[in-house]
């Protein structure tokens, strides 16, 4: 699904990450070139890399928090995934920082800092890989809409307004076209099928998935993570592997408008 920290679409964590993976692991190589040929040249290159490891990764947490907070679907395995992925990673600036400071001015006594370098670079290799799993598995970042589907659409409402609330108009959705919008802590998927508009929780029974990061086709909507599929107008899971049905809403359209009630709870 869309990351929220973008620039015109594209995702800022992945393009900063790429600087501290760099800055880390030069740090650490420079460090052991000066060590094996007792060069101090190479010992302050290694620091300075290491304070730019540092932070360019203060720099790429930014971005990554926003959307570890407003894009990762909560109460899904992305989401543990994701606060496995940011501690792993945190643990990893905070070894460097600490070699940092435990740093002698000159190569002696050094064994302690290119440990926990060492340690750093190898645990900045565990988070990448569930950084990696994050985007090819459960396609955080990723749009993927096909071209029917329109462009991704997420709106944040405001969260005094009683039931019947206005969520949309019924102009910005074309048949199988689908939004997403978060309301009371809720995340809502509204979207408009051949019999009508439907709105349903954005929570995969199965594993948490975006189901408006799907395709919805014939009043059907598929879960992008493992396939699963529920009926948009009932809820009702059609196909595994989820096995319970999805909540679904009452959503009228009058004059245009969407009103969605909440209080029409199907499950």
């Amino acid at each position: 699904m869309k990351s929220t920290a973008n620039i015109n679409g594209h995702p800022l964590h992945p393009m900063i990450i790429p600087f501290p993976i760099a800055f880390f692991i030069g740090a650490l190589l420079f460090d052991i070139i000066a060590v094996t040929q007792s060069d101090e040249t190479f010992w302050i290159i290694g620091k300075y890399l290491a304070i730019a490891g540092i932070i360019s990764a203060l720099m790429a947490a930014v971005p990554g928090i926003v959307d570890y907070f407003f894009t990762v679907p909560p109460k899904s395995s992305a989401k543990k995934r994701a606060t496995k992925h940011g501690l792993v990673n945190v643990s990893s600036v905070i070894l460097f920082s600490l070699a940092l400071l435990l740093r002698p001015d000159e190569i002696e006594e050094v064994a302690k800092v290119i440990g926990l370098e060492a340690l750093g670079v190898v645990l900045l290799g565990f988070g990448g890989w569930m950084g990696g799993t994050l985007v090819y598995r459960n396609q955080i970042g990723v749009d993927h809409r096909y071209a029917n589907a329109g462009k991704w659409k997420e709106e944040r409402l405001d969260q005094s307004q009683k039931d019947p609330i206005l969520v949309g108009s019924s102009s910005e959705l074309k048949v199988d076209q689908m939004k997403l919008i978060h309301l009371d802590g809720r995340r809502i998927v509204i979207g408009r099928t051949e019999q009508g508009f439907v709105a349903f929780d954005d929570h995969c029974t199965h594993r948490g998935g975006s189901l408006a990061d799907g395709v919805m086709i014939c009043g059907t909507v598929h879960c992008p993570w493992h396939g699963s599929q529920f009926e948009v107008s009932s809820g009702a899971a059609k196909a595994g592997p989820a096995k319970e049905s999805i909540a679904t809403y009452k959503l009228e359209e009058s004059e245009g408008k969407l009103f969605l009630t909440l209080s029409n709870l199907s499950l």
